[in-house]
């Protein structure tokens, strides 16, 4: 089944592959963002299966189509991008180091189906499943993803009967996981370099972000002037770890600039937020009956959630989900969350933060006649930054000279052009009504509450009084 082997390096049929130069046991399909994607037996297992196929039925921005018509791309088309690029980065790493390195076939495959399989964990509607859903509906939610993604991989192999080393299938988890709170400490493996690959848990720079920040901008039909072939060509290995030629580091920080952007126009676009807003408390009054939440204790459940839970919940004539069924009409209708004012947290308040809650406008509402409740409200807070929080995202990362140099070193503030940011995050405060008649008091409410914990108003101007007066 696997491709004819010309070198010494010796693997079981069943872990065979086609070589860079043949791709003629390879199955291939053409990716409207890479072109032609080779995929080998051995992804193909893992692929024809119905726990990767649920990959379809997941938007790989979840709402933002509701803003953005062409996002409607898939994680399924985004796992086949990452697996394809951490094959061309490790590929590339074989031919220009590889007798030093000690690459052989098996690390090749082995970063391939991390590539293929790190998002295989996924919830519906993007990130909005573990970060906005979960916590309200699971005491202490902890839940990740990338968690599931390892239980899923492992479910599928003993499923399908996959004949593939064991050794593989943990090294590709241990990939899956190298950026999360469970990954292990890096002194415990070998060839550590292949873990910045996939999820890269030292600097952030990894072909997960190369698929999606071009992938994202390619839907949305925004301009993307990131080059990740340049940072996969200049590459090199150092003392283990993956370090960039000192001359990118402004392509480095553009990509990281273009992530950003991503996240503020796309998306925690306003409108997005709104819907997602909504979205969210439809999931949380259908959870009870439904039972979402409790397809995250059991990996053999768990793909069976996709966001087709949507028409599920819109379709049933179930009583018990008349208030979800409602908020999805709105949405249809696009009678949405109103949407009433947002600032961004002073910087000299960024350190000591505290999330902006629904309660914290009440209390701060005026005597206008009206009343509000906390159910009246929605806030988001949202944080935007460099992947490093407050920090600058090049001081993680290592860099070199030149090919003949082996010195590797980090490039201070006072070395990079003056004309980069020197604050790396943001952190918006929004509020919405969940009522149009209460745009007004909920905006008067804001402003009261912003006067009171900053001493003034922080919003760059006040929510017109159009909207304000506007009556459903």
């Amino acid at each position: 089944m696997g491709a004819y082997c010309n070198d010494d390096l010796s693997l079981s049929p069943a872990y065979s592959f086609a070589s860079a130069g043949d791709f003629r046991l390879s199955k291939h399909v053409h990716d409207n963002l890479h072109g032609n994607i080779y995929l080998d037996p051995l992804a193909l297992k893992f692929i024809d299966t119905e726990q990767f196929q649920r990959l379809r039925e997941l938007k790989q921005l979840g709402v933002t189509n509701m803003v953005y018509p062409g996002a409607v791309h898939s994680r399924f088309e985004h796992s086949l991008g990452v697996y394809w690029l951490a094959g061309e980065a490790v590929q590339k790493l074989k031919s220009y180091q590889g007798s030093e390195l000690g690459i052989d076939r098996f690390d090749i495959q082995t970063v391939k189906i991390a590539g293929l399989l790190h998002d295989v964990g996924h919830g519906p509607f993007s990130h909005l499943f573990e970060r906005e859903f979960l916590p309200l509906v699971v005491g202490g939610s902890n839940w990740h993803h990338e968690e599931m993604s390892v239980k899923i991989v492992d479910d599928i192999v003993d499923k399908h009967n996959i004949d593939i080393d064991p050794e593989m299938v943990k090294k590709a988890k241990e990939m899956i996981l190298a950026s999360s709170e469970h990954s292990l400490p890096k002194g415990k493996k070998e060839k550590l370099f292949l873990y910045d690959i996939v999820a890269n848990g030292r600097n952030g720079i990894d072909v997960d972000k190369f698929d999606y920040i071009a992938r994202d901008c390619r839907a949305c039909g925004l301009g993307c002037n990131f080059q990740f072939e340049r940072l996969m060509e200049t590459m090199r290995v150092l003392d283990d770890e993956i370090c960039y030629r000192a001359k990118e580091y402004l392509t480095i920080h553009k990509m990281f600039a273009t992530r950003a952007d991503l996240y503020r126009t796309v998306y925690t676009h306003p409108k997005v937020k709104a819907v997602e807003l909504m979205l969210v408390d439809a999931l949380v009054k259908a959870n009870d009956y439904l039972n979402i939440s409790s397809y995250i204790h059991d990996p053999c459940e768990y793909w069976k959630l996709d966001d087709t839970i949507i028409k599920t919940i819109e379709t049933a004539p179930d009583p018990e989900l008349k208030e979800s069924r409602d908020l999805m009409l709105r949405i249809r209708r696009r009678n949405l969350y109103q949407f009433c004012n947002e600032y961004a947290v002073p910087k000299d308040k960024l350190e000591h933060f505290k999330a902006v809650t629904a309660q914290d406008i009440v209390c701060s509402q005026k005597n206008t006649g009206v009343t509000l409740k906390e159910e009246d409200v929605a806030v988001t807070n949202v944080k935007i930054d460099l992947t490093r929080g407050r920090h600058n995202p090049l001081e993680s990362i290592n860099f070199f000279k030149d090919y003949e140099s082996d010195e590797k070193f980090t490039i201070p503030d006072d070395r990079i052009s003056h004309l980069l940011p020197t604050s790396y995050q943001d952190m918006i405060v929004r509020v919405y009504a969940k009522k149009p008649e209460l745009v007004g008091a909920i905006s008067d409410a804001f402003e009261n509450f912003q006067l009171k914990t900053y001493g003034i108003k922080a919003q760059v101007h006040s929510t017109p009084e159009k909207k304000k007066q506007r009556i459903s």
